[in-house]
């Protein structure tokens, strides 16, 4: 069986998640943000086994914390997510499973980025007029030297 660690973050998702992180992180703990995401984990189809015996306790240790690893076995993926911290336990999910967490993921990054998108043109009585030309100095032509 060949064990292979995933990315946690896709690339094109990567911006976004960061950005919503250090905003949620500023009103959530670490473990509020854990759970959140085990939630989500068990809404898309990961079953959930207990660390409840030495056996299965040093199992999760020998994993990676809060990361997604792959598993191949007789050849299907078996989604693996340890959380030694906050429950203790091992999430096991499929390949639908794991496909179904990420577009959840996905469409909560969307819905996530355009909410900040419209709270940054939310207060329709500020301006660029302080700040020289229709968009202010660095964005026109030689980047507001002269001629813009």
């Amino acid at each position: 069986m060949k064990l292979v660690v995933m990315l946690s973050g896709m690339f094109r998702t990567g911006f976004t998640a960061l950005a919503v992180a250090s905003v949620l992180g500023a009103c959530a703990t670490p473990q509020q943000m854990i759970q959140a995401r085990e939630d989500r984990l068990a809404a898309a189809g990961f079953e959930v086994h207990p660390a409840d015996n030495m056996h299965r306790k040093a199992m999760l240790r020998s994993l990676p914390p809060h990361r997604f690893v792959v598993r191949d076995v007789h050849g299907s993926y078996v989604y693996l997510y340890s959380d030694p911290l906050v429950c203790g336990c091992l999430y096991v999910g499929t390949q639908k499973a794991y496909n179904t967490y990420r577009q959840e993921m996905f469409q909560q990054n969307l819905a996530d980025e355009q909410q900040m998108t419209a709270q940054m043109y939310d207060n329709p009585a500020w301006s660029f007029g302080g700040w020289g030309g229709p968009w202010g100095p660095g964005f026109g032509p030689g980047f507001g030297g002269p001629g813009f």
